[in-house]
C-alpha cells in the first residue's frame, strides 16, 4: 500500500482557517447495492475480501470533490463482527488495518486527509460496562495508531454517554477528535438535547461536533445548529460538521429513518436529488458548518453536487465535473430539443420529481417500539437469533402497527 504522506495541513488546520471540508458517502448503503456489504449485520469485511470495491468506492468519491477519505471501519468492533450469529473468521484488527490502508492509499492521490473512525457498540446496547466499552474502541484506536490516520471521527451514536466515552479513549492518541451522533431534533434516545449532548461531547474532548446518518439533510443541519449555539452559550469552542442521510424523512420521529417501514430495502423513493444536495450544502454553509459531507444513501454524484455548489467558497470545482455541465449546462448538446430546453438553472431548481408509484402515499407511519438501551429487545448475543426471538419481534411488530 502507499506510505504514509504527509498533507500540507490537517483538519484543524482547515477549519480554522474557514476552509470547506467535504467528507464521502455512506458506504455500507453503496457496497450493499454493489453486493459487497449485507444488510442486517452491515459490517465491513469488504475491506479484506474485497479491496478493489472499497478502493474504488474511496477513488470516485475523491473524483467527486471529497478531501476525507473515511477508512471503512463502520461496525469494525469485534463485539459486532460477532454478533447474532455473524462467523467471518475475520478479525476486527484485520478489517480496520485493510480499511486504513485502502483509505491512506486513495487519499495519497489527491490532497486529502484519512479518518479512522469508531461508532456504536452491541456492548454498550447490552448495558456491558465502561472499562468494557472502551476497551472495544482501544482495541480499534491502536490500529488507527499504528496507521498513523490524520484525524479520528467518533460517529453513529444513539447515546450520548456511549459517544463520550468514544471521545474519551480517542483522545488519548493527541489526535484530531470528531464527535457526530446519530440524532435529529429531538434528542438522544433518551431525550438528551442536541445542544447538550454537544456540550458534554465538547467537554469530553472533541474538537469537532455534528450529526451524522438517521435524518435528510435539512433535519440534520437543524439539529446541528442547536448543537452549535449551545455550545457558545457555554462559552466553549468547536467545530461543526453534518453527514446526514440522502433520503427524505419528514416523518421520521426520534429513531429516524429505521422506523420507517422502507427501511433498508425500500428506500428508494425518497432519494434526494443532486439539485436538493446544492440546497443542502448552502443551508449547511450558511449555518456555520464547515465539515460537509454524506452518510447513507449518498453516492458520489451527490458529493459532486455539494463540491459544485461550494465551489466559489473552495476555489475550485472537483475532477468529477469534467463529466457534468454546472446546472445541466451539457444539455445543450442533447439530440432531443425538448431536453435541450431543460439547460437551465430554474429548471432544475424549481422541480417538483414525481415517483411514478400513484398507489404509494407520501408520507409512512413510523413503527416507533420505543425500545433503547436498558430494554431486553436490545442485549445482543454472539449465537444466531432464534426461531422464538423472532416469534417475539414478529408479535411486537403486528402490535406496534396495531397502535398507529
Amino acid at each position: 500500500f502507499s506510505p504514509v504522506k504527509k498533507c500540507s495541513r490537517g483538519i484543524l488546520e482547515r477549519l480554522n482557517a474557514n476552509e470547506v471540508v467535504i467528507g464521502d458517502g455512506g458506504f455500507v448503503f453503496a457496497l450493499e447495492k454493489r453486493g459487497y456489504v449485507k444488510a442486517g449485520p452491515w459490517t465491513p469485511e469488504a475491506a479484506v475480501t474485497h479491496p478493489e470495491a472499497v478502493r474504488q468506492l474511496h477513488r470516485e468519491f475523491l473524483r467527486a470533490g471529497s478531501n476525507v477519505m473515511q477508512a471503512f471501519t463502520f461496525y469494525a468492533s469485534d463485539d459486532k463482527l460477532e454478533n447474532r450469529g455473524q462467523t467471518l473468521k475475520i478479525t476486527g484488527a484485520q478489517v480496520n488495518e485493510a480499511a486504513c490502508d485502502l483509505a491512506r492509499e486513495v487519499a495519497n492521490e489527491g490532497d486529502a486527509l484519512m479518518a479512522g473512525g469508531v461508532c456504536q457498540t452491541p456492548s454498550y446496547l447490552s448495558c456491558k460496562s465502561e472499562t468494557e466499552v472502551k476497551a472495544i474502541f482501544k482495541k480499534q484506536l491502536d490500529v488507527f495508531i499504528k496507521k498513523n490516520v490524520d484525524f479520528l471521527i467518533a460517529e453513529y451514536f444513539e447515546h450520548v454517554e456511549e459517544a463520550e466515552w468514544a471521545v474519551q479513549v480517542l483522545k488519548m492518541s493527541g489526535k484530531p477528535v470528531a464527535a457526530s451522533m446519530c440524532i435529529g431534533p429531538q434528542g438522544d434516545m433518551h431525550g438528551v438535547p442536541p445542544g447538550e449532548c454537544a456540550v458534554r461531547l465538547v467537554k469530553a474532548g472533541a474538537q469537532i461536533v455534528g450529526v451524522n446518518c438517521h435524518f435528510d439533510p435539512l433535519t440534520c443541519v437543524e439539529a446541528v445548529k442547536m448543537m452549535k449555539a449551545a455550545v457558545e452559550k457555554a462559552g466553549l469552542k468547536a467545530h461543526y460538521m453534518v453527514q446526514p442521510l440522502a433520503y427524505h424523512t419528514p416523518d421520521c420521529n426520534c429513531q429516524g429513518f429505521i422506523d420507517l417501514p422502507e427501511f433498508p430495502f425500500a428506500l428508494e423513493p425518497r432519494i434526494l436529488t443532486r439539485w436538493d444536495m446544492h440546497k443542502y450544502a448552502r443551508e449547511a454553509y450558511n449555518a456555520g458548518i464547515r465539515f460537509i459531507g454524506g452518510c447513507c444513501g449518498f453516492e458520489p454524484y451527490h458529493i459532486r453536487a455539494v463540491a459544485e455548489e461550494l465551489a466559489p467558497e473552495r476555489g475550485f470545482l472537483p475532477q468529477a465535473s469534467d463529466k457534468h455541465g454546472l446546472w445541466g449546462a451539457a444539455l445543450e448538446m442533447h439530440t432531443k430539443p425538448w431536453v435541450r430546453a431543460r439547460a437551465r438553472r430554474d429548471y432544475w431548481e424549481n422541480i417538483h420529481p414525481a415517483s411514478g408509484r400513484p398507489k404509494c402515499p407520501s408520507l409512512s407511519s413510523p413503527e416507533g417500539w420505543g425500545v433503547t438501551k436498558g430494554h431486553t429487545e436490545l442485549l445482543q448475543h454472539r449465537e444466531a437469533t432464534t426461531a422464538q426471538e423472532m416469534q417475539h419481534v414478529l408479535e411486537r411488530q403486528k402490535k406496534a402497527k396495531s397502535a398507529v
